[in-house]
This record gives structure tokens, sequence and C-alpha cells, in this order.
């Protein structure tokens, strides 16, 4: 008997450790796979001398007749045809490949920007944006898929999804089309700008009334475009010292969203606070109705006032919109 019972007690552990080993060979990890992504790098003179100094990055996307494996056909247009005619541009210009008979995927960009940023030198407050046609709509969609990354961008007869065109209201933007282009018809920019205008008023709008579908080789040969992107960078926020008490006192009250979500926003010491699920910060002025927590996050509060000077609620901007609504 007491063979027996060691017999099973010697069963039981095999069989536990067994179990456990299972258990322990089981767990998942959080992994991922990155798709590599073909480009062309040019590093400015300087580069290579001057080891301490950042540089800003252009990421240039091509067309859909560039698509492909071989990096010598998105030398045609743009950026990358400069460079290869010996053109010296201020920049790192970064010009990736599409695969053939596939569109920008935002994602591969982004993880492309990302890898650049640690390879080479940049200057993170300097990282821009331009494409045209397929590149122009990939402009469109990866400034919106990541924001926070650009200074500014330039799409060129591009087009896209209006749907988080707010996200660029931080982002300097200028947009250039032809006004006699068949394959990319003006309407698809002059969407996305009528769309992104009330929330970015700075934006610029070139349109060639002459030009076709090359509305391209006009804009990437003006030295113009070029100073002026050099003269933005990553945006932050400002605080106004022009907005008094008496204007900060309408905004005091409680606001709500979906019916649960409370916030109430106060005045004290001439400084406006707002306060959710117990937890109070300060609302730092940038205009009379724009409001900010940090001057590097990408969050904003915009308070909606009618024409009679009426508070009726605000907006919070971040990575989702989420409106409030006035109710004391």
């Amino acid at each position: 008997m007491k063979r027996i019972n060691k017999t099973v007690r010697v069963l039981i552990i095999c069989y536990v450790a067994t179990i456990t080993s299972l258990h322990v060979t089981a767990q998942q990890t959080h992994e991922q796979y990155i798709r590599p992504v073909n480009y062309l790098l040019y590093l400015p003179d300087g580069y290579k001398t001057d080891t301490l100094k950042k540089w800003p990055l252009l990421m240039f996307l091509h067309g859909s007749g560039e698509r492909g494996n071989d990096l010598e056909k998105v030398k045609v247009h743009g950026p990358a045809k400069l460079v290869e005619q010996g053109k010296k541009l201020p920049f790192i210009v970064v010009s990736p490949q599409a695969p053939q008979g596939e569109g920008w995927s935002p994602a591969d960009l982004y993880n492309l920007l990302k890898d650049c940023k640690q390879k080479y030198r940049v200057d993170a407050d300097r990282v821009y944006l331009t494409g045209l046609s397929m590149g122009g709509f990939g402009t469109w969609s990866l400034a919106m898929e990541h924001p926070e990354e650009f200074a500014a961008i330039v799409p060129i007869c591009g087009g896209g999804d209006t749907a988080n065109i707010w996200k660029l209201r931080n982002i300097a933007v200028w947009c250039f089309h032809g006004a006699k282009d068949k394959n990319v018809p003006l309407e698809a920019d002059q969407k996305m700008m009528n769309a992104l205008r009330p929330y970015n008023p700075s934006i610029k709008f070139t349109i060639y009334p002459e030009a076709e579908h090359d509305s391209w080789t006009v804009t990437y040969n003006n030295d113009s475009l070029y100073q002026w992107l050099l003269s933005q960078k990553k945006f932050e926020y400002t605080r106004s010292a022009a907005v008094n008490a008496a204007l900060l006192q309408k905004y005091a009250g409680t606001y709500v969203a979906g019916g649960t979500d409370t916030v109430f926003v106060q005045v004290k010491e001439n400084a406006l606070v707002g306060t959710r699920q117990n937890k109070t910060i300060p609302l730092l002025p940038a205009s009379d109705k724009v409001f900010f927590i940090e001057k590097r996050a990408p969050l904003d509060i915009r308070f909606i006032i009618s024409p009679a000077g009426k508070v009726s609620g605000f907006t919070v901007y971040e990575n989702e919109r989420r409106t409030y609504s006035k109710i004391l």
C-alpha cells in the first residue's frame, strides 16, 4: 500500500510539473513585424563634417507610376529628381518607394520615420512631409494619422477623407493643385482645405489656373517652397496675456458630455481651471477661445460661442474629439 501511495505521489508531482511547464511555455509576449521599406537617402552638405548639428528632414512620397522595387524610378519627380540632378537641399531627404500595386501605408511610413530619426541626426522640431498625386493622398493620410510628427506638410494634387482633418489644426499646410487636373480633380484638395480652414485659418492653397495633373514640377522647382518649409517648426502653444477676467467668467460653469462625464470650470485668481473626476487642471489661454494644458501636448480646449456671445459648450481636441455642453 505504501508503495502504491509513493507511486501515486510521483505521478502527481510529474503531472503538476508537466502542467506548470505547459503553462510557462504557453505565455504570450507582445511582438511586432515591421515590413521593410526601400528608400533613397540624401544627406545635406555639412552633415558628415558637423557631427553635432541636427538637420531638418523632408520625406517625399512619389506618385503611383513610381511603385515597385526599383528605386531608380523614384528619381523621376520631386525632390528625389532634383537631388539626382545635383541640387543642394538643406534637408535630410528620405524618398521611400511603395510596393507594386499598393498605395501608401501610414503604418509603414511611420515606422520608417521612426527608424530614420534614430539613425540620422534629425531635428525633431523640423520634420516635413510632401508628396504628389498618390503621394499627395499619402501626405494627407500620414499627417492625420501622426500629426505629432510634423511641422509642415505639402500635399500636391492629392485628396483624402476629411473625417480627421481637425487633427491638422496645428500643422503648417501649403497645398498645390492644377485647375485643369483630370486625373485628380481640383475638388479633391479643395474639399480637404475647406474642411481644414475652420480649424487652421493660416493654411495656404496655390491653384495653377492652366496646370493639368503635373502641378509638382513648378512647385518643387520653386526655392520659396523650401524657404517656407525651413521657417516652420513643430507647433507649441503660447500663453496669451490678453484674456481678461470678465471673459474668463463667461466660461465658468458645469459642462457635460454623454450625460455622465462632467467638467466643472471655475475662475480662480484670474485664471481658468477645470475639475474632472476630482482632478483640477489649470487651463492656459492661447487665445480668447482656445485653452491648453501643456505647450507641447497636442491637447486643446475650444469654447463654443454664439454670435450673440453666449457660451454653449467646449470641445476637447486630443487623439479624439469630445464635445461638452454647458448646463449651468
